[in-house]
């Protein structure tokens, strides 16, 4: 498994018991086991919840699944 794909697999797995639609960055935050401080790790790549949640614009709003979320902060990031 690549880096992205190791990213991607925490933070769908982090969001995994989460109730959805959200419509929120407050709300996606609060979905995460440790809120903002929820953090995703692989290889070089190190990001909290609260770091990815602020590449987020109000149009990628609601999320419909985890695979969503993680689709779109790795997108956000460049990844």
């Amino acid at each position: 498994m690549n880096v992205k794909e190791e990213i991607h697999a925490q933070i769908a797995g982090a969001l995994v018991g989460a109730k959805f639609p959200i419509r929120t960055p407050e709300e996606l935050l609060a979905a995460f086991p440790a809120g903002a401080a929820t953090r995703c790790k692989a290889g070089d790549v190190e990001m909290t919840a609260g770091e990815a949640v602020t590449l987020l614009k109000p149009e990628d709003f609601p999320f419909t699944s985890p695979g969503q979320v993680a689709d779109t902060i790795l997108s956000r990031a460049g990844m």
